[in-house]
């Protein structure tokens, strides 16, 4: 991540104003899921907890409190989802919906460009099959 701050130091979680960003984010994000049948049976029925383990993971990575850790210990995202069947389709399917909802949310472009950076990663790290 190159983000250059002009003047203290801050995170991205600070630059963005806390917690209730990346929970409006994730809010966003699985209104996409559930919508998108190419991933939406990668989810269970209720969406309470992927949206709390997915906003506390977040917040956790870019700056803010260890919330997720401390629930959960080390993300380990690749064995987290390694239950389920994921190929091009749908790693695409979920960057579709996390790019639609950092639209939707308009963070500066600094940032918009990091997470879109992490996301991608991210999301091809994911992929487990061949589809």
């Amino acid at each position: 991540m190159n983000i250059k701050w002009v003047g203290a130091k801050k995170t991205v979680y600070d630059a963005l104003g806390g917690s209730k960003w990346f929970q409006e984010l994730v809010e966003h994000f699985y209104e996409n899921v559930e919508k998108d049948e190419r991933i939406r049976h990668l989810y269970p029925d209720d969406l309470t907890l992927p949206k709390k383990n997915t906003a506390d993971f977040l917040i956790q990575y870019w700056g803010g409190p260890s919330t997720y850790s401390d629930r959960r210990g080390h993300p380990r995202l690749r064995m987290r989802h390694a239950p389920f069947q994921i190929g091009q389709e749908e790693r695409n399917a979920w960057m579709e919906s996390m790019t639609s909802a950092l639209e939707i949310m308009h963070p500066p472009s600094e940032i918009m460009e990091a997470m879109l950076e992490y996301f991608d990663m991210a999301a091809t790290h994911m992929i487990n099959t061949e589809t």
